[in-house]
């Protein structure tokens, strides 16, 4: 679509540099264009103009409804425009406000500090896409099928959940190193069920236990046939929620489950949040250190978004580090994402320990991680979660691992 189809809405309170917006729309082509001097304005036009808004090109600092709660209501209307934020609040806390936008589930083009100028906002109207045609509205996602406690008991009775895998790449090589297990419930009538669906209530319950074990024998099983067929070093890392770690016997019962698929700990990787260890401090640490002390791996996961990071490396003998989503998403964007992505890689090669990124989507992100000196990566760039037979034919299929590091491009052919 040109820029001469497309309706915009420029809201800047001050008068000269509304005028400037408008200005430089119309020098870039844009023929459909309204204004308004702050949210509250804006609002009405986006609910009252149909054919809808494409593009919103905002202020921040506004009198009345200011930038940021124009976003709110945005995002709670379930809006189908594409947002441009202009602000001369500076680089931090623009990207403050651009991660709250996206929260709010609001698509965000990309953040301009003022001066707005021609070629910075032709830059960013050219990422604009049409929404779909039936759109989810943003502020009121799809949150899939809900369920009852005793509906998941029944479905754990019923061996209705499995393990689907993710597979972890080394950046140097581009050869496959392991794999993250991840809960999915195969449901007799809604199809294959996320666990955002299943987790929190089981958690909530005390229920978390008996999925836990599913994962850890489908993961430990996986793991032996995997090895077997591929006759590589390869691990399989397991999700280890904050409640079973409470249960002193955890760290026996994982032990005599691996010992009874012959499958040597130290190929088992154990996932556990920063905030692992800040509730039953005595019980979680006997358990995480007699899991190292049996030879399991112990990963640090979703690294950067607790408040007790140091302490917690400080504490646990960890192996290695994930690095946030968010953080790996951002870094080529936001200054602050970044300076924490270098600190967390430089940390754990001084602490000698794996570094993994997840969330790793893009190209971008996989060139920058490398970069980085980044070891290991995972995420939709490389391979959406799979179940087991298709993860094995996955790897199988995929392009040679020495092209596949040259190029970045790990995804199969």
């Amino acid at each position: 679509m040109s820029i001469a189809e497309l309706r915009f809405l420029a809201v800047e309170d001050q008068e000269f540099q509304r005028n400037m917006l408008l200005r430089i729309l119309a020098g870039l082509g844009a023929t459909k264009v309204s204004s308004a001097v702050d949210g509250a304005a804006a609002l009405k036009i986006v609910r009252a103009l149909d054919p809808p808004v494409d593009i919103v090109i905002s202020d921040l600092d506004m009198p009345g409804m200011d930038g940021m709660e124009f976003m709110r209501h945005l995002g709670e209307a379930g809006t189908a425009a594409s947002i441009i934020l202009a602000s001369a609040l500076g680089g931090p806390l623009l990207a403050s406000v651009e991660t709250m936008t996206r929260a709010y589930g609001v698509r965000i083009l990309g953040v301009i500090e003022k001066p707005v100028t021609p070629a910075k906002l032709e830059a960013l109207i050219k990422l604009h896409a049409p929404a779909p045609a039936h759109p989810n509205r943003a502020g009121t996602k799809t949150a899939g099928p809900s369920f009852t406690l005793e509906e998941i008991v029944e479905g754990l009775k019923n061996d209705e959940f499995e393990a689907f895998f993710q597979p972890k790449i080394e950046f140097a090589t581009g050869r496959i190193r392991g794999a993250e297990a991840l809960a999915r419930w195969r449901h007799p009538r809604e199809g294959i069920v996320a666990p955002s669906a299943f987790i929190r209530l089981l958690e909530d319950h005390g229920q978390i236990d008996a999925l836990t074990r599913i994962m850890l024998r489908r993961s430990v099983a996986f793991c032996k046939e995997w090895r077997a067929a591929s006759a590589q070093e390869v691990s399989v890392s397991v999700n280890l929620s904050i409640k079973s770690l409470a249960d002193v016997h955890l760290a026996e019962s994982v032990t005599q489950l691996a010992y009874g698929e012959n499958l040597d700990p130290r190929h088992i990787v154990l996932e556990v949040t920063e905030s692992a260890a800040t509730t039953e401090v005595g019980k979680t640490l006997e358990n995480l250190s007699r899991l190292r002390m049996k030879g399991f791996g112990l990963s640090i996961d979703n690294y950067g978004t607790g408040y007790s990071t140091m302490e917690q490396l400080a504490r646990i003998a960890f192996t290695e580090l994930k690095i946030d989503r968010s953080f790996v998403a951002n870094a080529a964007r936001q200054k602050a994402a970044r300076v924490i992505l270098e600190s967390s890689l430089e940390m754990a090669a001084k602490l000698n320990i794996a570094s993994v990124a997840g969330g790793v989507e893009t190209r971008q992100d996989w060139v920058l991680l490398r970069s980085l000196g980044c070891q290991l990566a995972q995420g939709y760039f490389i391979a959406r979660p799979m179940n087991a037979a298709a993860f094995l034919k996955w790897t199988r299929d995929r392009a040679p691992a020495g092209e596949l590091a040259q190029s970045g491009n790990t995804r199969s052919t």
